[in-house]
């Protein structure tokens, strides 16, 4: 597909599978277990409840010491409110990630520059993998869960991550495999990469922004 070709088809907010199925945003958020739509009264409350207590206790412990007692008794609903409405904790941590990906991805897309549309390529390239470095940082425990699945590893989020990195680099003029280069900038970003790389290689966010900004210069001949 040529860049000219590859951004209208990202302007539309769409891609194309590798089986050329074509599939868009609102496509990809539902391929999430996220709760079923138009919920009222309180369903919609608790789920908001579980939700935010779920997030808040994150941010203070890190998911991996986040018990689904503890989500329970931050939002002040019943145990069994949470397994009705999201099945397990894993369930619920599914859908936690699925709405920040979609925020991620309304970012990119839709957002103020530098990570939206209203910015030359490279500026929106290198804005990106910054902020996706600090996103698969937070989000490591599920997003290491997911990729060891061949189902979700390559799910639709994972394909509007490389239709969008691939899209600027085209726009950027960068030449030659244009996937390989894609997939080359998209390992820096892979969530068990950046956890090893601070833990035991001692960098951090910055220094791995740093190496994504290098390889993405260098990509697109700046």
């Amino acid at each position: 597909m040529s860049s000219s070709g590859l951004k209208s088809l990202h302007d539309r907010i769409g891609l194309r599978s590798r089986n050329g199925a074509e599939m868009n945003i609102v496509d990809h958020a539902r391929e999430l277990p996220v709760s079923t739509p138009q919920e009222r009264g309180d369903a919609a409350r608790n789920r908001v409840l579980l939700l935010d207590a779920a997030r808040r206790l994150i941010a203070e412990r890190g998911a991996d010491a986040v018990t689904m007692d503890d989500i329970v008794a931050a939002a002040g609903v019943g145990k069994g409110t949470v397994f009705r409405r999201f099945g397990s904790r894993a369930g619920l941590m599914m859908v936690l990630l699925g709405e920040d990906e979609s925020r991620l991805q309304q970012a990119f897309m839709f957002g103020p520059p530098p990570l939206g549309p209203d910015a030359p390529p490279l500026e929106r390239l290198l804005a990106f993998g910054r902020e996706r470095l600090r996103f698969v940082h937070n989000h490591h425990t599920l997003l290491s869960a997911t990729s060891r699945d061949p189902r979700t590893r390559y799910n639709a989020p994972a394909m509007v991550l490389h239709t969008h990195v691939r899209m600027l680099l085209a726009s950027a003029g960068t030449t030659g495999d244009l996937d390989a280069q894609t997939d080359a900038l998209l390992v820096l970003l892979d969530a068990n990469y950046v956890e090893h790389q601070i833990n035991h290689r001692g960098n951090t966010l910055a220094t791995l922004g740093d190496a994504w900004e290098s390889l993405a210069r260098k990509l697109c001949g700046r």
